[in-house]
């Protein structure tokens, strides 16, 4: 009778661990209506279903759980397993970080599709050493100028006090003598109502979630870069799944980076009508301002390729190689 009770017992214990759920929390910076939280929180319920509900991802959007700048240490310290950044925002950690940040480099989808697919080897490699694994990626769209004033040529926004969300956009605020302001997309709203800040470089993504509509009536659809988020894991949590469940994982997240980028595309279009049917104004560039930026995207690409050096140049060699 002992016997049987032990090996019940046994039995119970080996079925619980069978069935053990893990449960992830992955902070984001992004509302929960931005395209981005909406593909990853489905995401998360496509992981669920995968390994039978043995993992499940809480995402919370918005900046709730970390700030945009504090997610990536989060990741890799484990506060939390997974967490999604963009990848410029790190520049000032290694040059690979901001290589879809330099203007004019990538400016489509299929030059952003390919700069990536060259530069995804180095990235998981920088990564790892790092004790983070990247799941997917996915971009914004091309960025543009949120403007204030009407801008005809850089020297039109010489003095304007200009948000400044990563090393790239300080530096052209450097570049074209604007004023920068370090201002994080959960902060925007409240620095455009209250006067402190005039201008930005984003997508019509992130000029749409935060009503810049409301505050400032120009956008110059200058389509400078195409820079990307990366949701990341901590490593360790990642080899601590059972080998199905980290085939599912790896699995869905492939079909959320091929989601996104097609939901990316199609959202490009669609920002621009909602932003206009809200009162701003779309402009083409004029020649002057594309010919100032481009020379702008010049000194910044070459600054980029002195700081990163022969495995740099060859990134940018096979990307180019492939146009």
């Amino acid at each position: 009778m002992k016997l049987k009770l032990v090996l019940t017992a046994a039995a119970l214990t080996l079925g619980a661990s069978a069935f053990a759920q893990t449960k992830w929390d992955l902070p984001t910076a992004y509302p929960a209506t931005n395209f981005h939280t909406e593909n990853i929180v489905q995401f998360a319920k496509e992981v669920d279903a995968a390994t039978g509900g043995k993992l499940k991802i809480t995402v919370h959007a918005n900046a709730s759980l970390f700030k945009a700048p504090e997610i990536k240490r989060a990741v890799q310290s484990a506060q939390a397993q997974a967490g999604e950044i963009l990848l410029a925002n790190y520049a000032n950690e290694n040059p690979l970080y901001a290589l879809d940040g330099v203007p004019f480099l990538a400016s489509s989808y299929p030059q952003a599709r390919r700069l990536y697919e060259v530069s995804r080897p180095a990235m998981e490699k920088l990564l790892a050493a790092q004790g983070i694994k990247l799941l997917f990626s996915v971009p914004w769209a091309p960025q543009g100028i949120f403007s204030k004033r009407e801008v005809n040529s850089v020297g039109d926004l010489r003095g304007i006090k200009w948000r400044a969300y990563s090393p790239a956009t300080a530096k052209i605020a450097e570049l074209i003598g604007a004023q920068p302001v370090q201002i994080q997309q959960a902060e925007l709203s409240a620095a455009m109502a209250t006067g402190v800040i005039e201008s930005y470089m984003s997508s019509g993504s992130t000029g749409y979630d935060t009503k810049t509509y409301e505050h400032i009536k120009n956008f110059y659809d200058t389509q400078a870069w195409i820079p990307k988020n990366a949701v990341l894991v901590n490593l360790k949590s990642f080899n601590a799944l059972d080998a199905a469940s980290q085939a599912a994982l790896l699995k869905v997240a492939g079909d959320a980076e091929t989601r996104g980028w097609k939901v990316a595309e199609e959202k490009n279009a669609e920002y621009k009508r909602l932003l206009a049917e809200r009162g701003m104004k779309i402009h083409k560039p004029s020649a002057k301002l594309d010919a100032d930026m481009r020379q702008v995207g010049a000194i910044m690409q070459t600054d980029w390729l002195k700081a990163a050096g022969s495995d740099g140049a060859a990134i940018v060699d096979a990307y180019k190689s492939k146009k």
